[in-house]
């Protein structure tokens, strides 16, 4: 196994010689994403909604967008950086062009966000860390959910317990891009069932991104109708606006 393990470190030093990587971010060869293009991500600006981390204009408890919602199912959110220039290429590379690899540098910044409040604490109430699940079909074609791997390195990182298989989409959707609020969430309502392991466990829900929060919302919905005691989520990224 070991011997497999160092062929293997071997074969891809070798391509990566012949073909290096090249940064998601801006093009240039070397990296998978560049120390320019990590530098230039954007932190989420203060002062933001308590709830869900949005910014504003000053610090509030709950956002217009979290006080018209007639369910709130996540205890709170956060995302660890804008939808911004290098990082939305970066994103899009990760989802749509084949390449898992970004998800390891990318995680960093879901790692470094949940070393700072509220997490600092929160971290200890944790029973599972559960990625978005993708749809069955959607799975096998892409071949790995973005979200899982980005989940996966935040709990090695943090030392929690990672359990993909605790939550499932019942039923495809669409893409949620060009989807107004009231239609994202429609398209995600009842979409996710969650196993019977959930109850009485307190969960952390990571995703690529927050929009309006439609998908993380349902699955807290789901989280919560089999007893889960409560869900936080935690993204990698959100817009610069206000949805």
């Amino acid at each position: 196994m070991e011997m497999r393990r160092r062929l293997a470190a071997l074969g891809h030093a070798g391509l990566d010689l012949l073909f290096p990587p090249v940064c998601a971010g801006c093009g240039r060869a070397g990296h998978l994403f560049c120390p320019r293009c990590a530098q230039a991500v954007e932190p989420v600006p203060q002062p933001i909604c308590a709830r869900c981390g949005r910014p504003q204009p000053a610090a509030v408890a709950q956002c217009a967008a979290c006080r018209a919602a007639s369910a709130r199912p996540l205890r709170l959110s956060r995302a660890a950086a804008l939808h911004t220039s290098p990082l939305r290429q970066a994103i899009h590379a990760l989802k749509y062009e084949q390449q898992p690899e970004l998800a390891v540098p990318l995680a960093r910044y879901l790692i470094a966000v949940f070393a700072e409040p509220p997490w600092a604490g929160l971290d200890a109430t944790l029973d599972a860390v559960i990625p978005v699940p993708l749809h069955a079909q959607r799975l096998a074609e892409r071949g790995y959910n973005q979200s899982e791997l980005l989940a996966a390195a935040l709990a090695s990182a943090a030392g929690l317990a990672l359990h993909p298989g605790w939550l499932a989409r019942s039923r495809e959707t669409r893409q949620q891009v060009g989807l107004d609020a009231a239609q994202r969430r429609a398209n995600v309502d009842g979409a996710f069932v969650a196993s019977a392991a959930v109850a009485g466990c307190t969960l952390l829900l990571v995703d690529d991104v927050f929009t309006t929060g439609a998908t993380l919302h349902a699955c807290a919905a789901a989280a919560l109708a089999q007893g889960a005691a409560a869900v936080y989520g935690l993204t990698l990224a959100m817009p610069a606006y206000t949805p």
